[in-house]
């Protein structure tokens, strides 16, 4: 089976061996850094239990919540409140109880286009950055989350869309989904999601089995497109979720 030499995949038991580490990596991150931290958050069910896991005190009490800062890959344009709305999962979830509310940065979705949403993202990510343009050995963001569609879709960056080419922009609108829930979306582009230290992709649960295959194997999509551009790849994906042909280094 293929692999990308830029990326490790690591294998464990469950989701809760899952988040687990995630949330070990992650701290271990934002401890190596010595300024503010910008940490890109991921929606779905993969990030779930990391995110209840970083509420409990155990967790909650190693992070310096002052200067970390959090954002969102991708967002589906609906209300704020709305149960779809992928930061207002990780704000119920654990960022209201723990972060400051300056430090975090939701898309907005009261715009009145994704593409009008997504102009506001991209000139509060330029603004937090300092620069218009990315620097290699500055990345924007310490750890970007990740996870994958059952199309090989990551963030909302799906096959054959357009966003996948785009080199230009770090945020688009994306006027139709692929895949359920059919909202439209706004999603960062890959040279924004790149700009990291870390790109961590968490992949849980045998109905993830057939999709993780083809990515691993080397089939053109976007979530093997996904890479951090100057730091580590990482795959964290659970033995259901793990091909019968694939151990985890």
């Amino acid at each position: 089976m293929a692999e990308r030499s830029d990326r490790r995949v690591i294998a464990v038991s469950d989701p809760a061996a899952l988040a687990a580490t995630a949330a070990t990596r992650i701290l271990a991150r934002i401890a190596g850094a010595k300024d503010r931290v910008a940490i890109c958050l991921t929606g779905g069910s993969s990030p779930q239990k990391l995110y209840q896991l970083l509420a409990t005190d155990a967790w909650r009490n190693k992070i310096p919540w002052q200067r970390v800062h959090w954002f969102i890959g991708d967002e589906r344009f609906v209300p704020a409140n709305d149960v779809l709305n992928n930061m207002a999962m990780a704000r119920q979830t654990f960022l209201d109880r723990c972060a400051p509310a300056s430090n975090i940065h939701p898309i907005p979705t009261d715009s009145g286009s994704p593409e009008q949403a997504a102009s506001r993202y991209e000139r509060e990510l330029k603004s937090f950055y300092g620069a218009e343009a990315f620097d290699p050995s500055r990345p924007l963001f310490e750890v970007v989350l990740m996870g994958v569609g059952p199309d090989g879709h990551t963030a909302s960056i799906f096959p054959g869309y357009p966003a996948l080419a785009d080199t230009e922009r770090w945020v688009v609108g994306v006027p139709e989904a692929h895949v359920e829930p059919f909202v439209p979306r706004v999603t960062l582009t890959l040279p924004a999601l790149s700009s990291c230290r870390e790109m961590l992709f968490e992949v849980a649960g045998s109905e993830k089995r057939a999709i993780l295959t083809r990515v691993l194997a080397g089939e053109n999509l976007p979530a093997n497109r996904a890479h951090s551009s100057s730091g580590h790849t990482v795959w964290l994906v659970d033995k259901a979720a793990l091909p019968e042909n694939l151990g985890g280094r």
